[in-house]
């Protein structure tokens, strides 16, 4: 071989190696700008299921508290979100909802309730139980009257009150009283079970059959008293995703978090039970 074609062969080679560099260099350089784009498309599909806004959730007046806790965990897991609760009987709750009102999540005190708004269409799925209550009586603290059973708030000269008959915790009263075949006329009827219970508290009244939960959360105001004739008139309380809800995915998240181990943990500390 000739010194001019050796020159020219190695002339080449240098050529190829540099163009298979270059193609090295450039898949490198495609490699990392689809894997930056991937991430980049992760990170934005990540964004975009975040959480925020406001999630409304109308709710049984026996829930304010275990409930109120619950939303302060929602927002601090979900930053930019805000929980808003209505608290109040779940008759009136249901009737509000059936008539418009704009709600995201509704958790009512009895099936009852729950149906009202389920037989409009207003619900989305079939609600779910998540907890059930049991009544109490509440009397005033170191039970001065001596109430030991159900058939003492029958005597007279005990001012008793119940929560109205269409209330979940009123309807659950007059089944305990039906149990033990007792006749009851108290000395008014309350809205809701907070209600019924301040009249305790405030001292206008001597006792009042309400939920465990909610002599629970008086703390010293008043005194419980358990019946044997409660076990008879259980409420479970089911909840729900609205069908119009505003903000339908914090609500999904708000039912998983009520669901969830953390939200049973704190709804069962609060007194409710297991469903």
């Amino acid at each position: 071989m000739t010194r001019t074609a050796r020159r020219t062969r190695r002339t080449l080679q240098v050529a190829g190696a540099g163009a298979a560099a270059l193609l090295a260099l450039s898949a490198c350089s495609s490699s990392d700008s689809d894997s930056s784009a991937t991430s980049d498309s992760a990170t934005s599909a990540s964004s975009s299921d975040k959480l925020s806004g406001t999630v409304t959730v109308f709710a049984a007046a026996s829930l304010k508290e275990s409930f109120t806790t619950l939303g302060k965990e929602f927002e601090k897991e979900h930053p930019g979100t805000k929980v808003t609760f209505s608290f109040g009987g779940s008759d009136n709750l249901a009737a509000s909802i059936t008539g418009g009102a704009p709600a995201d999540v509704f958790a009512a005190a009895s099936p009852k309730t729950m149906k009202i708004v389920t037989d409009k269409g207003d619900t989305v799925g079939t609600p779910s139980t998540f907890v059930r209550n049991q009544l109490e009586i509440a009397t005033l603290p170191d039970n001065p009257d001596k109430v030991t059973s159900l058939k003492d708030l029958t005597e007279s000269g005990m001012k008793v009150v119940l929560c109205d008959k269409e209330v979940p915790c009123g309807a659950a009263a007059q089944k305990a009283l039906d149990a033990g075949d007792l006749e009851l006329t108290p000395a008014s009827y309350e809205q809701d079970v907070k209600s019924a219970l301040n009249k305790v508290v405030l001292k206008e009244a001597d006792a009042a059959v309400v939920y465990r939960t909610d002599v629970k959360a008086a703390g010293g105001k008043v005194e419980g008293v358990e019946f044997p004739e409660s076990a008879k008139a259980i409420n479970d309380y089911p909840i729900a995703r609205l069908k119009d809800a505003p903000n339908a995915e914090a609500a999904k998240a708000f039912i998983a978090l009520v669901e969830s181990a953390e939200g049973q943990k704190a709804l069962t500390g609060a007194g409710f039970l297991e469903p």
